[in-house]
């Protein structure tokens, strides 16, 4: 049995709510190479710009419901044939996602974009490239220590751009490799840090 995490042993972002330290203990970090559960975490890093990640975590159900859990296939079959204009409109009165148009736009834009890759490769491939598929384990002790950016994700923005997608930067891809365990984040006093090396 798993023993609860505490403040002094988690890392610091995720002490100050219920939602962030669940999030924070059972899934930032945990190597992630599902293409469906990639898709899911890309777009909603995307949906952040701007925002805190806890306000993104608390609309995540919106989301999961907007974008058919996002199933690909489902979204591919059922979504993206519609009229993009008509689909973001739909989406923003509909579902309590944040009301930025240009966010649901760019969301759809993304995900048709990870369709076409998955086509020719696992996502999991695809992402996983930009750290010679393999974690890149870090040894913060303070959150301070810690880059907003890596010359890694540059390279992924610059990729992903010239490939089309929208509302990203490296400042986003960092985050997004963090989540997904390319890059083991955690502060090494954290509990965590020890099952993401």
């Amino acid at each position: 049995m798993t023993t609860p995490s505490t403040p002094s042993t988690c890392c610091d972002w995720a002490t100050t709510d219920p939602l962030l330290q669940h999030y924070h203990d059972t899934e930032w970090g945990k190597k992630t190479c599902d293409d469906n559960a990639l898709a899911e975490c890309f777009i909603l890093e995307s949906m952040q710009s701007g925002l805190s990640w806890l306000t993104v975590l608390r609309k995540r159900p919106a989301y999961r419901a907007a974008f058919l859990d996002f199933d690909l296939a489902k979204i591919e079959a059922e979504l993206l044939p519609q009229p993009r204009e008509v689909l973001v409109e739909h989406i923003c009165q509909q579902f309590d996602v944040i009301k930025h148009r240009g966010k649901i736009a760019a969301a759809l834009n993304n995900l048709a974009l990870l369709i076409e890759i998955r086509k020719q490769t696992p996502l999991a491939d695809f992402f996983w490239q930009f750290v010679e598929h393999k974690t890149v384990v870090n040894q913060w002790q303070t959150m301070a220590e810690m880059p907003a950016q890596t010359e890694q994700s540059t390279y992924m923005n610059k990729v992903l751009k010239k490939q089309g997608f929208k509302f990203i930067g490296a400042i986003t891809c960092y985050s997004f490799m963090q989540a997904v365990g390319m890059v083991n984040d955690h502060l090494t006093t954290c509990h965590c840090y020890p099952n993401n090396t």
